[in-house]
């Protein structure tokens, strides 16, 4: 089965160049500023020059509002937006009308309400994104990227009438694990190819993109 990966996060140019050397369908740039993934526009811009046609360049929001995304899409050119935050069925059907950019919805996930809730976006988002949900108590938590897993089994065997993507605490290690338990047939990765909080490692970016492009065989 053919199953595609996303690097979300890169905010160098080594992680760049790992993720499109190893085969990465998208690449990831988060402009959520308390992210330690965080990048600017001006130097996202610089970062995307030497990505490739047929790579998605995909740009992470967590709430944005218009000028926001507006003054972002001016410096660099995104295919794809993901909203992260509390975003309504409404708001993005706002952003695709206004932007004309296809936009991915990422759902938190803790447990069957959450997935449920997807339904509600399935016929407006071009994308799905399941990420886990954080507890309440924890700590410094951010709206995605906090290396949690949530239960694989509550999407497992789910179809919607958009494309959707796996994410949520996935590595080199767990993600073969993760596609047989859930069917996904897209996947996306933070911290799970870092070697320290924010900074991607291109050889864990490279065992990841090895461990998907494996999955084909």
């Amino acid at each position: 089965m053919t199953v595609v990966a996303k690097i979300c996060g890169i905010n160098d140019v080594p992680a760049m160049a790992a993720a499109v050397a190893g085969g990465a369908a998208f690449v990831g740039l988060n402009f959520y500023p308390p992210s330690p993934r965080f990048v600017t526009p001006a130097a996202a811009a610089e970062l995307v020059v030497p990505v490739p046609a047929g790579v998605s360049r995909v740009g992470l929001f967590v709430d944005p509002d218009d000028a926001t995304l507006a003054e972002t899409l001016a410096r660099l050119p995104l295919d794809l937006l993901q909203l992260h935050g509390d975003e309504t069925p409404a708001r993005i059907a706002a952003v695709r009308a206004r932007f004309g950019v296809a936009v991915m919805k990422a759902v938190r996930v803790a447990g069957p309400a959450d997935v449920a809730a997807a339904d509600a976006y399935a016929g407006i988002a071009d994308w799905l994104l399941f990420d886990a949900r954080a507890p309440a108590e924890m700590a410094g938590a951010l709206p995605g990227g906090n290396a949690l897993v949530f239960d694989w089994r509550l999407i497992a065997g789910r179809s919607w009438p958009c494309p959707w993507m796996l994410s949520g605490g996935l590595t080199p290690e767990n993600v073969a694990h993760a596609v047989r338990i859930s069917g996904a047939r897209a996947v996306d990765v933070s911290s799970g190819v870092e070697d320290r909080r924010g900074h991607k490692s291109p050889a864990l970016i490279a065992a990841f993109l090895a461990a998907v492009a494996a999955l084909d065989r």
